[in-house]
C-alpha cells in the first residue's frame, strides 16, 4: 500500500493492522511521535491524517492506506516553524516534553477551525493529556498561536 508521510510517498507492504505509530517509528524512524497509552487515550502519538489530528496508536496502516500523514517532522515548512512550535517555544510549555509533539499536532488542527478560541474551548477540545501539567502554559502557548496564525 501507498502512503505519504511528511510530503514524500511510502511504500508499506506489512500487517495491515500494524499501528500507524508503529510504522513511524520504527520503520520509518520518526521518532517523534511518542508511544503513550496504546488505547488512544492520552494523545502522546497525534499525528495529521489527511489534515486532521488523530492518535496514531489506533490507526490500523490498512485504514492509512493513501492517506496523506503529517507527523511533528513534517509540521514546519523548511527552517520555518508552524506557529504553534513556534508558540510553544515562546511560552516554554515544555517541561518533561514527552507528550509536546502530540500537543503541537492536535492543536495546530485544532486552531484551523478555531482561530480565537476561549480558555473554555482550550479545555473542552484539546484533550491530550500533560502528565507533567503544564495545561495553563499550553492555554497560554495556544493563545499566543491563535494570534501568530491570525497575523
Amino acid at each position: 500500500m501507498d502512503i505519504i508521510i511528511n510530503g514524500k510517498r511510502q511504500r508499506f507492504d506489512g500487517d495491515p493492522d500494524m499501528p500507524l505509530l508503529w510504522y513511524l517509528r520504527d520503520e520509518l524512524g520518526l521518532v517523534g511521535t511518542k508511544f503513550g497509552c496504546g488505547i488512544a487515550s492520552c494523545g502522546a502519538c497525534t499525528v495529521h491524517v489527511n489534515g486532521e489530528a488523530q492518535r496514531s496508536c489506533s490507526v490500523p496502516m490498512a485504514g492509512a492506506e493513501g492517506a496523506s500523514i503529517t507527523t511533528i517532522e513534517g509540521l514546519a515548512k523548511g527552517d520555518k516553524l508552524h506557529p504553534v512550535q513556534q508558540a510553544w517555544i515562546e511560552e516554554d510549555v515544555a517541561q518533561c516534553g514527552y507528550c509536546q509533539a502530540g500537543q503541537i499536532m492536535a492543536v495546530s488542527d485544532f486552531l484551523k477551525s478555531n482561530p480565537n478560541p476561549t480558555d473554555a474551548d482550550i479545555d473542552q477540545s484539546i484533550g491530550n493529556l500533560c502528565r507533567c501539567g503544564t495545561y495553563p502554559r499550553v492555554r497560554k502557548a495556544v493563545h499566543r498561536a491563535a494570534a501568530l496564525m491570525r497575523g
